[in-house]
């Protein structure tokens, strides 16, 4: 078996026990690490306890039974939910498994997003207004400049380019280095549709791809206003300056690079390359913007 990522969530659920207190469950799913791979095969557990069992005790229990029902233990944990960071730190810690704030959990957003709108409500106990007020919305975040030893300079160029999600078929015969993609239909994503890209040319390409494939690579994101550019967000709070936007085309492409982002569920993808000459990758990560 080659690298297993599991994402996991540990939180209350729109769901009241007998004493008028709210479920808490954890929720854990493989991440999908190849683009053929059906979702439907992929690892899932869930669990519910009560108000009184929330600590990392029983979370550690929780994850062990996950693992004992697996056949086998991840290599690393990636969760997203900041409130809970102590929490699922130590448990994982005494699991004796690495854990990564990220919002690379893609896979356990969809499961959540699927559990919210058909499985909560036909629990007992549940209660819709409860419902409501579980979506998490964080505040934006102040992007950085990128470090001095990735940071771009005039040799290196940028493109916004589309492809049809059919054309990634062939993704098994390319060259590429550092990547992390998931299965489009996952998504939603039919071959007809166009996935828009961002290609980054550089003669630092090898270092910028491994400086990326350490980060917990989330989405691309335009941030329009006085001084628009393109931000990177990566783990579960970096943002990163990946380019400002100063001329009116580039300014035209990267509304078109929004724009298309909506019209296939944000998903789009980031690719580096050492020049457009070039038939190989030095990085490949599919992204998905989470709203």
């Amino acid at each position: 078996m080659g690298t297993t990522i599991w994402e996991l969530d540990f939180y209350s659920r729109p769901i009241f026990d007998e004493n008028k207190k709210k479920l808490w469950e954890v929720l854990i799913c493989e991440t999908p690490l190849d683009m053929t791979r059906s979702p439907e095969s992929l690892f899932k557990f869930s669990k519910f306890t009560n108000n009184k069992s929330v600590n990392s005790i029983w979370l550690r229990e929780a994850l062990e039974e996950a693992i004992a029902k697996a056949a086998y233990a991840p290599d690393r944990i990636r969760f997203f939910r900041r409130a809970m960071n102590n929490m699922i730190l130590k448990a994982c810690e005494e699991a004796d498994i690495p854990a990564i704030p990220s919002r690379r959990t893609y896979a356990l957003n969809q499961w959540i997003a699927h559990r919210m709108d058909r499985f909560y409500p036909t629990q007992a106990g549940y209660d819709e207004e409860s419902a409501k007020a579980t979506s998490i919305k964080y505040p934006p975040l102040n992007a950085v400049p990128l470090p001095d030893a990735v940071r771009g300079d005039r040799t290196d160029k940028w493109a916004f380019v589309s492809l049809e999600a059919e054309a990634f078929t062939e993704m098994t015969d390319w060259e590429i280095g550092f990547s992390e993609v998931f299965p489009l239909e996952m998504i939603g994503i039919t071959p007809e549709m166009k996935i828009p890209w961002l290609i980054i040319f550089s003669p630092r390409a090898t270092p910028l791809a491994a400086w990326m494939s350490g980060l917990e690579l989330a989405f691309l994101q335009f941030e329009k206003g006085q001084f628009p550019r393109l931000r990177l967000e990566t783990g579960s709070s970096d943002s990163w300056i990946l380019a400002d936007i100063k001329d009116d085309k580039t300014l035209a492409e990267a509304n078109g690079f929004e724009n298309a982002k909506e019209k296939v569920n944000n998903i789009h993808f980031l690719a580096i390359q050492s020049s457009p000459d070039s038939e190989a990758f030095a990085g490949f990560w599919l992204l998905k913007e989470d709203l």
